[in-house]
């Protein structure tokens, strides 16, 4: 009896080819570059839908065809393509979590956090308060994804005994 092998178990086996490397979480193909005579090279993560990272190949010796695929430069691109997805996440992470910090009425310091959760059909935010001395939580409300935190709205906020923001 023979098991029969799913497509994604074989795109996720090791292969070392001239234009094709792969290991066990990524996928270095060379491609014709559509925008010159050149070549390029496009490293992809298993599971992801795209490339993270699409450039520049150099040419072989007969100046025609792509220079192959090696360990080294294999090991490189992984690297660059993994620093690529880590800037990439490390840069909506500060696009959905804001924090200021702020000095209340009665001198204490507030920091208030925006945490926006983004989705398709129904994004969400928290504004929360937290009491900079201790990190303790004082208050906490639901608001618009859209809301801008700024020092000033934070203020009000903090004025206003923690009411939720219009």
């Amino acid at each position: 009896m023979t098991e029969a092998t799913d497509s994604t178990d074989s795109d996720t086996l090791p292969l070392q080819e001239p234009r094709l490397w792969r290991d066990g979480q990524w996928t270095a193909r060379v491609i014709k570059n559509e925008e010159d005579d050149g070549w390029a090279v496009e490293m992809t993560r298993h599971g992801d839908p795209e490339p993270a990272l699409v450039g520049p190949w150099t040419m072989g010796r007969d100046k025609k065809n792509p220079k192959p695929l090696d360990g080294p430069a294999f090991s490189t691109l992984v690297k660059t393509a993994a620093e690529v997805i880590r800037r990439h996440e490390q840069q909506l992470h500060a696009t959905l979590n804001k924090s200021v910090t702020v000095t209340a009425r009665n001198d204490q310091r507030v920091r208030v956090a925006l945490a926006i959760v983004p989705d398709e059909d129904s994004p969400s935010a928290t504004l929360t308060a937290y009491d900079d001395a201790d990190d303790s939580e004082l208050a906490s409300v639901n608001v618009s994804p859209a809301f801008r935190l700024t020092a000033g709205s934070a203020a009000a906020w903090i004025e206003s005994d923690y009411a939720r923001p219009r």
